[in-house]
């Protein structure tokens, strides 16, 4: 069974790998108001383990929506694909950012798929990016 606690040089490590900021909405920590976790992309529960390709630094927001999730479905094809993941996937090939950098696109079925199931353009986070942008904070 894998161990459930995750050390504090593992914690920093992977809010650094991140640069202190969500590895899936990419809201910065320093300006959120709810703290941060460290994520299991795939979770124990699922045969994860508290390796560091198995670990995301993530906003209470995204853990919270993908729970234990490991797919969803893509709204364009109605088909469950695997969730974006953030040591084996490229964002590029996967995201963009609207023409004013408030709304994440998908632009595959993996990001479709992730951006519904995290609830990744959610009022709040949207909110953030528009203040962000304006003093020069987002992307």
């Amino acid at each position: 069974m894998a161990e459930l606690s995750i050390s504090r040089k593992q914690r920093e490590f992977v809010a650094q790998r991140a640069n202190h900021r969500c590895e899936y909405c990419h809201s910065p920590l320093d300006f959120c108001p709810d703290p941060f976790c460290i994520e299991h992309i795939i979770p124990l529960a699922g045969g994860g383990a508290n390796d560091m390709d198995n670990l995301a630094f993530s906003c209470q927001g995204c853990n919270s929506y993908k729970y234990t999730s490991l797919t969803a479905l893509d709204p364009v094809t109605g088909e469950a694909v695997t969730l974006y993941h953030t040591r084996k996937d490229r964002w590029e090939e996967h995201f963009t950012w609207s023409e004013d950098y408030l709304l994440l696109t998908g632009i595959s079925a993996k990001g479709r798929a992730t951006i519904e199931r995290l609830y990744l353009n959610r009022t709040g986070v949207v909110n953030l990016r528009r203040v962000l942008h304006k003093v020069g904070e987002h992307p």
